[in-house]
């Protein structure tokens, strides 16, 4: 109790600190995606954005929408509405005109096969800020897919060590996996938090009594204050969050060291980042690390179409392939959980269609030892002792559930209308 309250006691002083301690952040969200926890987890970013430089907000990849930058407009015309209240707490709340400005386009589709593409007007923002004269690193939080920050790194590699990357990712990756596989082989020295598990401690485990729980707590103390306190209660009835990590990580006390205790978990060393490439179909009896990247790489016989295309298919879920010229296909993956997986391929090319294999991932053995490839490089703790449920790391945040939920409570009450 002690130890949460000192945490609790630093997040506080923070802010009257004074402009060095206040960290510049750049969000990168795949809002309006299929999960609802990046609208939740915005609604708690606009609420602590007098605790930070908010530098900007990019509507990465996601599916076939493309203007997804209309999300953030309309969550920042929620804020809004609350604004007049926000700033009777603090001036330091940005301006709804001001996160116009800031709010920035995406991809419009994942990266391919090399993990980068064609600049995208977030990119370019991530390049512009990097280059500013500020002593400051600039923290990227990435909640959805990582390929805006892949494209950045390649068009302009000196901006890296500027950057502070905490990426939520698990399936996450899947989605950007090209990207992210990109940055593992080129950027290794990059300044990264990989958080594939740790994240879910927001809303699993810990106390979940009474108001605490995650449906309780947005009927007590989200509900009914402010417009954002409304709009998060139709997101969904219970907390999620999932991305929220990444901001109370960086408001915590010690964000230059991730194997210090905080709200936003804590992390251990990576070791090489695992990759796995079969040139023959692999079956259930294969192991490979939970989070790994998977190669398949077939060479099917026979001809097929000039413009042949080929999916991965998995858990009732699409992944393209990439044709490469010279008769060969490859297509990456990445399991978001243990478990043993089957795919398919489907394809216009006969020699492709219908083929199939599988694997099993499974959590690290032992204790992997940290890899000096990857010098800045940090991941969740695979210790069993940290595990909620299934995932690693995770009760690293939920042993905080009550702290971070109260200073949270606190902060939604900054919506209502001053007596």
């Amino acid at each position: 109790m002690m130890r949460a309250l000192w945490i609790g006691l630093v997040l506080a002083a923070g802010a009257m600190a004074g402009e060095a301690a206040r960290p510049r952040v750049i969000v990168s969200t795949d809002i309006g995606g299929t999960d609802y926890d990046d609208f939740q987890s915005l609604v708690h970013l606009l609420v602590y954005s007098d605790r930070i430089d908010l530098e900007g907000m990019i509507a990465s990849p996601y599916g076939a929408a493309r203007n997804r930058k209309e999300n953030l407009l309309k969550i920042i015309d929620i804020y809004a509405k609350d604004y007049a209240n926000l700033k009777t707490y603090s001036e330091r709340y940005p301006a709804p005109e001001v996160l116009r400005k800031i709010s920035k386009q995406g991809g419009s589709d994942p990266a391919g096969l090399p993990g980068w593409g064609e600049r995208t007007e977030g990119s370019d923002w991530i390049i512009e800020c990097a280059r500013k004269k500020d002593a400051r690193p600039l923290w990227v939080l990435v909640w959805g897919g990582i390929d805006d920050l892949a494209q950045a790194l390649h068009d302009d590699p000196s901006i890296k060590n500027k950057l502070r990357v905490y990426f939520i990712g698990g399936p996450n990756k899947k989605w950007s996996v090209t990207a992210y596989d990109y940055i593992a082989r080129e950027h290794k020295e990059l300044w990264m938090i990989e958080a594939n598990s740790t994240y879910a401690g927001f809303f699993l485990g810990g106390n979940q009594s009474g108001e605490w729980g995650n449906k309780a707590f947005v009927d007590t103390h989200v509900r009914g204050h402010g417009a954002l306190g409304d709009y998060f209660a139709t997101i969904s009835p219970g907390v999620k969050m999932g991305d929220t990590p990444s901001l109370t990580y960086v408001l915590g006390a010690t964000p230059q060291n991730p194997a210090a205790e905080g709200w936003g978990g804590q992390f251990v060393r990576a070791w090489s980042r695992p990759r796995y490439t079969f040139t023959r179909p692999p079956s259930e009896a294969e192991k490979v690390e939970v989070y790994s990247v998977i190669e398949l790489i077939y060479r099917p016989e026979g001809a097929g179409p000039a413009k042949a295309s080929a999916r991965l298919v998995v858990d009732n879920q699409e992944f393209p392939g990439f044709a490469m010229g010279n008769g060969e296909w490859r297509f990456l993956y990445s399991p978001k959980m243990v478990k043993s997986w089957q795919y398919k391929i489907a394809s216009d090319h006969p020699g492709l269609n219908g083929l199939s294999g599988g694997f099993t991932s499974v959590y690290p053995e032992g204790a992997p030892r940290p890899s000096p490839e990857y010098p800045n490089w940090w991941t969740d703790d695979p210790d069993e002792r940290w595990r909620e449920r299934s995932e690693q790391g995770a009760k690293t945040v939920s042993r905080w559930r009550v702290e971070y939920l109260r200073d949270f409570a606190a902060r939604m009450e900054r919506g209502k209308a001053p007596k």
